[in-house]
């Protein structure tokens, strides 16, 4: 079973939650795909015909070690095209409605 598989059959709560609202083009009808393979990383959601994804960080991405493999990540995907936003799992539970709006926001955005 490939990595991306396992990772969907295993997601967090909060990865649950966001993609409630994000499948079956439930956001303004953009497509989104969960746990989508970009090269070496496996990102948490993907709006292919925007070239967005969408990443969620829990406490272990607080660390220093952790936040630099964040960045080199990130900094990949932009290389290739793809715009990144990152929350932290706290905002999207506070704050889900606010999430998908930044999201919205930035998939209008040329």
């Amino acid at each position: 079973m490939s990595q991306a598989r396992a990772l969907r059959r295993s997601q967090t709560t909060v990865e649950q939650k966001l993609w409630s609202r994000l499948r079956n083009r439930r956001l303004e009808g953009h497509k989104f795909r969960r746990q989508v393979p970009l090269g070496r990383y496996i990102v948490d959601f993907c709006c292919y015909d925007e070239r967005l994804v969408v990443e969620l960080d829990g406490s272990p991405h607080g660390d220093d070690q952790r936040r630099a493999r964040d960045q080199e990540r990130t900094l990949w995907l932009e290389s290739r095209g793809f715009r990144v936003l990152r929350f932290w799992n706290f905002e999207l539970l506070e704050n889900m409605e606010g999430v998908l709006m930044r999201i919205l926001e930035t998939l209008e955005k040329p």
